[in-house]
């Protein structure tokens, strides 16, 4: 079975990392995957994917929705033909599907990765309609990672048994190694027992960085000791890093920039994650970090399957103020309470878990009736 995902780039970001760990773990034999993506630029899997057999083939200009399409058809001319378009491009899937619908690709699948606020522009909200009514047409079946990125592409998606409730799958093994916590928090350059607050992600806006910088300076207060430990890269971190700076938090903050190592800094350096996104779709950061046995504290717009364990992921909301956040904090960091995940919940977050159940969507995505949701919620 030939399989071609859209997406934008394969950097390190949530939807990349599961392809990733998706790839790894297939059948390669049985599903030859490739990944159509909306840049000529380098990614940071590039190099991991070339190597496992999968191409990587820039599709330019999605703005411009006449060139795309004669650039999406020379794309399925030339390295299909393909059993399978799985696009990873949100409201855009619309778009992509029905060009693969016109190509006459038999398995067309729209993936909802995240969960973004609706806007008020009246030319966005036409847009979106738009959208959904060509998914709705073109989608042979849906895949939502939480119920609420599900709302967010489709309202009524629990409604339609193609859609497919699919929570990610991750490499739990890593997190299963035993980690030196003074030689990893020596690399990083932190004092042995500074409590560590860590967080993991790109450097963007929704990742709220600033929130965490007026969160420091109020934990800093209660806990003059303390340091912040952000791993990830992003077009914000020059600006971030500025502000740290300005506001003389710099001896506080360790930027670890993008790491291949991540379960073993979850593990070795951290304390507490902290993680005040302003939305998502399922954040696989912090299901790592619970998987690391970190305690973690995030804003409550976070969808419920991303908690893995009752009571480890505390939540407040994003309009409380940086002194309670920093309160709340504190107050985890005193209990030293120690974390962990279930096996059996562990088991069905597995990559190899995830991995089988995609297959066999794939297997009967082109089957005339529909299959119902094969996959289960993660509460």
């Amino acid at each position: 079975m030939r399989i071609l995902h859209v997406l934008g780039k394969l950097d390190r970001g949530g939807v990349e990392t599961w392809l990733v760990q998706v790839l790894r773990h297939i059948d390669r034999q049985k599903y030859q995957m490739d990944f159509l993506v909306h840049t000529t630029d380098p990614g940071a899997y590039d190099e991991e994917v070339r190597a496992l057999g999968a191409r990587i083939i820039p599709c330019l200009t999605p703005s411009n929705p006449l060139q795309y399409a004669l650039n999406f058809r020379r794309v399925l001319r030339e390295y299909g033909p393909y059993d399978v378009v799985h696009s990873h491009v949100h409201h855009y899937s619309g778009y992509v599907l029905m060009l693969a619908a016109m190509a006459g690709v038999p398995v067309r699948i729209a993936h909802s990765h995240t969960a973004a606020p609706e806007s008020a522009s009246a030319t966005r909200r036409t847009y979106l309609k738009l959208m959904r009514h060509l998914i709705k047409h073109h989608a042979s079946a849906g895949m939502v990672v939480s119920s609420f990125a599900g709302n967010s592409l489709i309202p009524n998606w629990r409604e339609d048994a193609c859609w497919h409730l699919a929570p990610y799958g991750i490499e739990t093994r890593p997190f299963d190694v035993e980690v030196d916590h003074a030689q990893v928090r020596a690399q990083l350059g932190i004092q042995p027992g500074a409590p560590v607050v860590g967080h993991v992600g790109r450097f963007v806006a929704v990742k709220n960085h600033k929130l965490i910088l007026r969160v420091a300076e109020e934990l800093l207060k209660l806990e003059p000791r303390a340091v912040f430990l952000l791993v990830g890269d992003g077009p914000l971190r020059p600006e971030i890093e500025g502000k740290i700076s300005q506001r003389g938090l710099s001896e506080h903050f360790v930027m670890a920039g993008l790491r291949s190592n991540v379960p073993e800094i979850l593990k070795g350096a951290m304390d507490i994650f902290l993680f005040p996104s302003e939305y998502e779709g399922l954040p696989i950061a912090l299901m790592e970090a619970e998987l690391a046995g970190l305690p973690c504290l995030a804003s409550d717009v976070i969808a419920s399957e991303a908690e893995l364990a009752p009571g480890m992921v505390a939540r407040l909301p994003l309009s409380a103020s940086p002194k309670k956040w920093a309160e709340s904090l504190h107050s985890i960091l005193k209990s030293n309470k120690i974390w962990s995940v279930p096996k059996d919940v562990r088991r069905r977050h597995s990559i190899e878990d995830s991995v089988s159940r995609l297959a066999a969507l794939y297997d009967s995505a082109g089957q005339t009736e529909p299959t119902g949701m094969i996959y289960q919620s993660a509460q």
